[in-house]
């Protein structure tokens, strides 16, 4: 059996939780162990799914080029960079003309801010444009994902959901309010198509 490393499944998370999600850990001393996010629902998260709206993108680098994408979903916003070692992601961005609906598979990161608060970002390590039925069917997609890691947050031997009792402060039930409007959201938007679909049949 083959010893080498394996991808580790990327989360579905929405912004609004994804945000919250500051604390980092590594499950063993080895340095070259991967580091996750915990996620306030009760799951770790070393890489993370995500598809929303890129609104804006700019080079906020100094000596050389350092994108910064703004991605909106229908609970918040994912902020993502990308530089010299994430060329095709940079080199998206770079060509990128918001608005756009895009598909990023990347890994958290953590940034404390010199007022103490801890910003969350995205390390893309692949950005694709797609279309808003791959957005639709991703909200839904990650709202289950969200509804399943509630339900067994409660559960005793959930060992990342007692982690994030103990290191977040926060009411779990705010993400099961969120999901349910993104749902709406989605929901509405598809409402609306098929009205205007029907006027100029």
């Amino acid at each position: 059996m083959s010893q080498a490393p394996t991808r580790e499944l990327a989360q579905r998370v929405f912004a609004s939780e994804f945000n919250d999600a500051g604390y980092t850990f590594k499950e063993s001393d080895d340095e070259r162990a991967p580091l996750y996010a915990l996620l306030p629902t009760g799951a770790r998260a070393n890489r993370v799914f995500i598809v929303g709206t890129l609104t804006e993108k700019s080079d906020v680098g100094e000596d050389s080029e350092y994108w910064q994408g703004r991605i909106v979903d229908p609970t918040g916003t994912f902020f993502v960079y990308a530089g010299q070692y994430q060329p095709e992601a940079a080199n998206f961005l770079r060509e990128a003309e918001p608005p756009a609906y895009v598909s990023i598979v990347g890994k958290p990161r953590t940034y404390e801010t010199d007022d103490g608060d801890v910003n969350v970002s995205v390390r893309p390590e692949s950005i694709t444009e797609v279309d808003v039925g791959t957005r639709d069917r991703w909200v839904v997609e990650t709202a289950e994902r969200t509804i399943e890691r509630i339900e067994t947050f409660d559960d005793e031997a959930n060992e990342y959901a007692a982690m994030a009792r103990e290191e977040y402060d926060l009411p779990i039930e705010d993400y099961r309010r969120d999901l349910l409007s993104a749902l709406e959201s989605v929901e509405e938007a598809d409402d609306e198509s098929e009205e205007s679909a029907e006027t100029t049949a």
